[in-house]
């Protein structure tokens, strides 16, 4: 099959299932099956529209969501940068030295099993209630399944390639740079793909856990429109998460894998 004719037909088939769900939503929000409290779960699509569009205009106490979303990204843009950097030098040095691997493989295996939320009251009791603690709790969600992934991707490296770069002179940092990088770059690509997936949930959980005043962000917003009963504004702000998630996705990580491991072939 044509390939654009398979992404028009895949664009077809995402459309229409948007469009069933929506029909689905609006139906049981105009029906009533909910009794007394269907107006409160299931708001109609045109109050989560407007809702949606007086979250931007108006926010919270004075503070549109435009000011979250900014707060929001900033610390996770900053958690993202330091894990990812952290997986590499984990990762790096693990090929390096095998004593140092044995060690990380434990550490990652250890640290990957516990989520971020089941850290949070120990993290605040040693550094306190201040923003970075979430920037803490995103790098914590990133580093392990990143590590995880580069690292199994180094070790999936063909040897014929280790040695073929040892024969022109390549040892330690160079042999890393220029042969196990670039041959596992499908598993980078995918760590990138289940890190960024699980610091944004991170991210989200730990400011809706506790909303930090001097940084509010939008786990935070959520949960003042649940304190306050504004379920379109809720759902609004879903929806708004949503968004951002397909933007990174298909604007952002995707691209880089077209231009990466696709068009090397290493996937379909």
């Amino acid at each position: 099959m044509d390939e654009k004719k398979r992404q028009a037909q895949a664009l077809a088939a995402r459309v229409v299932f948007v469009i069933v769900v929506l029909c689905i939503w609006e139906y049981v929000a105009k029906s009533g099956l909910m009794g007394e409290k269907s107006e409160l779960i299931f708001p109609s699509l045109e109050s989560i529209g407007s809702a949606f569009i007086r979250n931007f205009v108006e926010g919270y106490a004075g503070i549109s969501l435009w000011a979250y979303i900014g707060n929001s990204m900033r610390l996770l843009l900053e958690g993202l940068l330091i894990g990812i950097l952290l997986a590499f030098l984990l990762s790096g040095l693990s090929m390096i030295s095998r004593v140092f691997y044995d060690i990380c493989n434990l550490v990652i295996s250890v640290f990957d099993l516990l989520p971020g939320v089941a850290l949070l009251p120990v993290v605040i009791i040693i550094f306190g209630v201040k923003p970075g603690v979430i920037v803490f709790l995103v790098v914590h969600a990133v580093l392990w399944p990143m590590a995880r992934n580069v690292l199994d991707g180094f070790l999936a490296v063909p040897r014929i390639y280790i040695e073929g770069g040892m024969n022109i002179g390549l040892n330690n940092l160079s042999l890393l740079f220029g042969v196990y990088l670039p041959a596992a770059t499908s598993y980078i690509v995918s760590g990138l793909k289940v890190g960024w997936a699980r610091a944004w949930r991170g991210l989200i959980s730990a400011e809706m856990i506790f909303g930090v005043a001097s940084c509010p962000g939008i786990g935070l917003f959520i949960n003042q429109m649940r304190t306050n009963m504004n379920n379109a504004e809720m759902y609004a702000t879903l929806v708004v998460i949503i968004i951002i998630g397909l933007i990174v996705q298909y604007g952002v990580l995707s691209p880089i894998e077209k231009c990466t491991v696709k068009k090397w072939g290493m996937s379909r």
